[in-house]
């Protein structure tokens, strides 16, 4: 059985998404991430040492941080389908999206919001406006960002497209409005809303 850490109103809400889309069973282990005095479990230790979530174990596997477990999830129990194989002409274009969050989305957010003055020849992630003109080049007249198909890399953009739209940082162009509503939609995701309200609303009651 998997296990998933998580901590509402945090990164590890997104990994319901993903858990769906693989179709597998699994069960919630809450980390009160926000407790002064945390007592956290020994595995969820050793899956994150430092202390964040989504960490997820599976079996003997014990693994941390978003784009990693997905990309676990996706080669372990759908690979061809949410991740290309690896002697795939499509795998390199997957890889570079997949950690296109993590590397390059999710820094030039940190410097939009904390007004960190650019500097595109220095910083890996360029600056927030070539992120953004690149994933808008990347999507124009393209349904999924990498393969021919949804993949994990398309519920990482995607997701974190979303973050940014219903945080004010971004107002999404056409392109990336549509693309975002076309992952959003799959039924996977529905669910996982679903789920996600369900087991915060058990947290508060």
């Amino acid at each position: 059985m998997i296990t998933l850490y998580w901590s509402p109103q945090s990164r590890a809400v997104r990994m319901f998404w993903a858990l769906e889309e693989i179709g597998q069973p699994y069960e919630l282990e809450l980390i009160d991430i926000r407790a002064e005095d945390r007592d956290d479990p020994p595995d969820f230790l050793a899956a994150s040492p430092l202390r964040k979530v989504p960490a997820l174990i599976d079996g003997k596997v014990k693994i941390a941080d978003s784009a990693a477990i997905v990309l676990y999830l996706a080669d372990r129990y759908a690979p061809g389908d949410l991740a290309p194989h690896p002697d795939d002409p499509a795998r390199g274009e997957f890889l570079t999206w997949l950690f296109y969050t993590p590397s390059v989305i999710e820094p030039a957010i940190t410097e939009k919001f904390c007004e960190i003055p650019s500097n595109p020849t220095a910083y890996p992630w360029g600056s927030f406006e070539k992120m953004l003109a690149a994933l808008e080049a990347r999507l124009t007249d393209r349904e999924w960002i990498a393969a021919d198909h949804f993949t994990m890399a398309d519920f990482m953009v995607s997701g974190t497209i979303d973050f940014m739209s219903n945080f004010d940082i971004l107002d999404p162009s056409a392109v990336l409005k549509s693309y975002t509503e076309r992952c959003l939609t799959r039924p996977a995701a529905i669910r996982a809303k679903i789920k996600e309200q369900a087991a915060t609303k058990a947290l508060a009651n």
